[in-house]
């Protein structure tokens, strides 16, 4: 296989980001180490912040940063227009809400943390018109706003799922309220969202109703700088729509990419994509990666214990969510890693992370694909990231609970494991109470009547309905036992 010579870029970003050459498919836990380059460690003493060795003095001046340095983000160039892209996304999935409200959004708290994101460095935000029940493009317009238009780069995507909006005219509408919702008059990076279900499905939604010939003309008066698309799916979508770059020159692209999903996403789910070779294939043509899921919604936080332990002992400095986040953004073909981040704890540690971010080292790496992620694949989780897709169920059952609550317990070890189980009946009271502590009864699992109108949304591809009636029958079990 032919080596691919990987150089970081630093914060001046003076090195070219995608050099030519490549190999052909996918690459291996070996060719990810390759692709980091011999010795990463010694790439990141060029990193602007970065010193040439790790003196106690250094880690023990990081363990007690209560704030992120500013002036200190990595930034990557955009290979077509130039311009410097903060390594760090924000994502404006998961937006803050009233303490008093679920329901309704803080806007002054988004405000403060789109100011604070600013300040650090942070340029690249991502929203949807389907994001925070469709509020999340209102909420990141106004704090937005109120910044010089060049201090950010805004993304947004046509999210046209339903059928409705496959007509031209409603798609078009979509397009042009997500500018009067995000109050600018060009769109820095423009996404086709979610392609993967099917060549019908991608043609019906852009091709067949002429929406790729208006927003290719939207590229051409600068009303949409960078056109390129989020993937979730099959393989042979990807491959597809990857071999359209002749006729649409793709800018960028948006995949999953994290040290689960490199190696281990196709085993995870039969429908999904290792993101070696996705990574692989975007790099041989020069094409930009957009990061999404770096902690697949949290599922690389919410580790077992002794898994956690594990990384604290490895680096004491570093956060859990650190780790994945490094390896996220080691690759230099990553244009930027996002992370949807609800609170400011979230984003002063991630700032932390990328302020400047420490490439990974060889041995890092081959730790988080051998052992971390092979440990993780054996725990055989739901894989549920919380993205709330799947809502709102038209039966008011709150899917994505159920299951990270279903998971946290099996993470933890206190899933009743049976009547053999020493701590059966403890684990039995502690499932059921929580249970009903995290979701009200009247949106549990027994109430899916097995419509399946959540499953085709879910970009991990679960059998949704399947999946909460086994987690019915589970809780219908632990009430019947007598113990």
């Amino acid at each position: 296989m032919k080596k691919i010579q990987i150089n970081h870029i630093t914060r001046d970003c003076n090195q070219t980001p995608f050099p030519s050459g490549g190999d052909g498919g996918g690459l291996s836990r070996r060719s990810f180490l390759k692709l980091l380059g011999a010795g990463a460690v010694s790439t990141a003493a060029v990193m602007t912040g970065c010193k040439d060795k790790v003196s106690q003095e250094a880690a023990d001046e990081y363990k007690n940063q209560v704030e992120p340095p500013v002036g200190k983000m990595t930034y990557r160039e955009n290979p077509k227009t130039k311009e410097k892209v903060s390594i760090l996304g924000y994502g404006m999935m998961r937006l803050p809400t009233k303490p008093d409200n679920d329901n309704e959004y803080d806007q002054e708290m988004i405000n403060r943390q789109v100011d604070y994101a600013i300040e650090h460095g942070v340029n690249y935000f991502d929203t949807s018109p389907v994001y925070c029940q469709g509020k999340s493009e209102g909420c990141t317009g106004i704090a937005l706003s109120r910044h010089k238009r060049s201090e950010y780069f805004v993304a947004t995507k046509l999210s046209n799922f339903n059928r409705d909006y496959w007509q031209r005219d409603k798609a078009i509408e979509m397009y042009r309220n997500s500018m009067r919702e995000l109050q600018v008059d060009y769109i820095d990076y423009y996404l086709l969202h979610a392609v993967g279900g099917g060549m019908d499905e991608f043609n019906g939604r852009y091709v067949d109703n002429g929406i790729m010939d208006f927003l290719l003309a939207e590229r051409r008066a600068g009303r949409i700088r960078n056109l390129g698309f989020s993937f979730h799916g099959y393989k042979a979508v990807f491959d597809e729509v990857l071999a359209l770059h002749d006729k649409y020159q793709w800018d960028f692209v948006q995949i999953e990419l994290n040290y689960l999903d490199w190696d281990y996403a196709d085993e995870i789910n039969e429908r999904n994509v290792d993101a070696s070779y996705l990574y692989a294939e975007l790099h041989k043509l020069g094409i930009p990666a957009v990061i999404m899921e770096p902690l697949l919604g949290g599922r690389l936080v919410k580790l077992p214990q002794y898994l956690m332990t594990e990384l604290k002992q490895k680096n004491p400095q570093r956060s859990v969510a650190s780790w994945a986040f490094r390896y996220a953004g080691t690759p230099e073909g990553v244009l930027t890693v996002l992370s949807g981040m609800t609170y400011m704890e979230h984003l002063k540690d991630n700032l932390l992370s990328y302020c400047p971010l420490e490439p990974l080292t060889d041995e890092e790496c081959e730790y988080l694909h051998g052992e971390v992620a092979h440990k993780i694949v054996g725990l055989e989780n739901i894989p549920c990231n919380d993205c709330k897709y799947c809502m709102p169920c038209p039966y008011g059952i709150d899917i994505p609970a159920i299951f990270v609550h279903y998971n946290k317990c099996k993470n933890e070890g206190s899933l009743p494991m049976g009547i053999g189980d020493a701590d059966y009946r403890k684990h039995r009271r502690q499932y059921l109470i929580s249970l009903d502590r995290v979701v009200p009864r009247e949106r549990q699992p027994d109430h899916c009547i097995q419509c399946g109108q959540c499953e085709p949304h879910c970009p991990q591809n679960i059998k949704i309905p399947r999946e909460l009636r086994k987690i019915d029958e589970m809780i219908e079990e632990l009430k019947r036992a007598k113990v």
